[in-house]
């Protein structure tokens, strides 16, 4: 059964940073027997707005990210591999949203499109102040 466990949220001030994390069990961020590469992204949603994809990475390293947020998220699989963070630097007011990583299998690469996803986490909320 897989689970996903998003955590590293909080209430900071505009310009600050926060690092989230994801944590998987039950999926590895690999290439399964069938060469599909899995990836795993971030998204947010605001109150009112439709869900966001921000940010994902793939099982050989690619990354994708949402324009609006270039330059100041970054993606990265911590060493183990079931763990992926989203480090946010220069928080604006405008991040403010609930966080959720979600884990695709990987048949086709569509990193910000949350029906490419197949599992998903609970979330944790960011709230920026200015």
């Amino acid at each position: 059964q897989v689970q996903l466990v998003e955590s590293g949220g909080g209430s900071v001030q505009s310009g600050g940073s926060l690092r989230l994390a994801c944590a998987a069990s039950g999926y590895t961020l690999s290439t399964d027997y069938m060469g599909y590469l899995g990836y795993i992204g971030w998204f947010r949603q605001a109150p009112g707005k439709e869900r966001e994809g921000v940010a994902a990475l793939r099982s050989d390293e690619v990354r994708a990210y949402a324009h609006s947020v270039q330059g100041r998220f970054i993606i990265s699989q911590g060493n183990a591999e079931n763990t992926v963070y989203l480090s946010i630097d220069n928080l604006k007011t405008e991040d403010t949203a609930m966080y959720y990583c979600a884990a695709a299998e990987g048949r086709e690469w569509r990193p910000l499109d949350a029906s490419s996803y197949t599992y998903w986490g609970q979330g944790t909320q960011v709230t920026v102040s200015s």
